[in-house]
């Protein structure tokens, strides 16, 4: 279970231009953060700092809760690790801390604080109201394409930032990209990342959630890298043989087919099915990389200006760069007795 820096959407002001509590006297489309000071009196590093409200998810080692800095006053997320007093602090806390230290970017979760007791260690994070999980699984059906475009390109953004880094992420799956109420989306859970910092450096194949594993890893490949469908052959991928867990047998009765044919929805929009195709290559080598992803001509739709942002910009502060409203929410809007203020008009 992937651990969810977050909760339920509460907040009453978004970026859904349907929303009525929006402040019209805003300029930009999120609120202008400003630079919070922190209190004197209050030190980092203490667990006196910091208040907990409630469980938000649970996992094997560690809880996930809202809680409140005391420092800043304002709503944070403490994940809670549990210390084995023969092991010590876990390999997966001590390589997230030190990447996420490394990392400052408007896609990837900021780590505000570290605090340790006897029995835990504290990783305090910015609070995210949600993650994609939660919020596809409240829009059944499909998403509204505009909105696709916006969280594809936060996603690719922030993964192009970490891959310029030498990071691999190797646990991306919609649980660990979060949200906040204002549709900024985020990179987290940076567990199982690792640096990439040797050009011949293998790695174990045993990463990535089984049902989001590329099909070099699930074959046992220990090579790869961060370049981003069909079945494999020795023509399209020569050193497919070689790869511990290939058995050829297993592909004798499957051909490659377009993806037109798999999700039909695709050729509804424009460019997503030749976006995809290059991100799903069986090759590692022949994948569109991240930083490409983002001049792809599925995103010609949206603002030229968000090419140029600086990596602490959120894409919503361009002018005019808001989601949309989901078709489903639409449709309960229309419900006679549906409630004006009900938080579906944003998630």
């Amino acid at each position: 279970m992937g651990d969810i820096l977050c909760g339920n959407f509460s907040s009453p002001r978004c970026l859904c231009c349907h929303c009525e509590e929006k402040d019209s006297s805003q300029q930009d489309n999120i609120p202008p953060k400003g630079e919070l000071k922190p209190k004197k009196s209050l030190p980092f590093g203490y667990a006196s700092s910091y208040l907990t409200l409630e469980t938000l998810s649970e996992g094997p080692h560690s809880v996930v809760c809202q809680g409140i800095s005391r420092i800043y006053n304002q709503l944070v997320a403490l994940k809670v690790i549990s210390l084995n007093t023969e092991e010590g602090i876990p390999f997966t806390a001590i390589r997230e801390v030190s990447l996420l230290k490394s990392l400052k970017h408007a896609n990837i979760v900021l780590l505000h604080d570290i605090f340790q007791t006897k029995e835990s260690l504290t990783l305090v994070f910015e609070y995210m109201h949600t993650d994609l999980a939660q919020y596809m699984s409240q829009h059944p059906g499909s998403l509204h394409p505009h909105n696709v475009m916006l969280f594809m390109f936060q996603l690719l953004r922030g993964l192009a930032h970490i891959h310029k880094c030498h990071i691999l992420h190797r646990d991306l799956k919609p649980q660990n990209l979060l949200l906040n109420c204002y549709g900024e989306l985020k990179l987290a859970d940076f567990g199982l990342a690792r640096a990439k910092s040797l050009p011949n450096q293998t790695y174990s194949a045993e990463v990535v959630t089984l049902g989001y594993r590329p099909p070099d890893v699930l074959l046992g490949a220990t090579d790869y890298s961060s370049d981003v469908l069909g079945i494999p052959t020795e023509e399209t991928w020569p050193e497919l043989s070689k790869l511990c867990h290939y058995k050829p047998d297993r592909f004798l009765d499957s051909w490659p087919q377009g993806l037109q044919m798999i999700c039909d929805r695709l050729i509804k929009v424009p460019e997503a099915e030749d976006l995809a195709g290059r991100m799903l290559k069986v090759r590692p080598q022949n994948r569109i990389s991240a930083q490409q992803a983002l001049f792809h001509r599925f995103f010609n739709p949206l603002p030229s200006q968000l090419s140029q942002l600086s990596d602490a910009q959120s894409i919503f502060s361009v002018p005019g760069v808001m989601l949309k409203q989901e078709m489903c929410d639409l449709f309960l809007s229309s419900q006679k007795g549906h409630q004006e203020n009900s938080s579906s008009k944003f998630w």
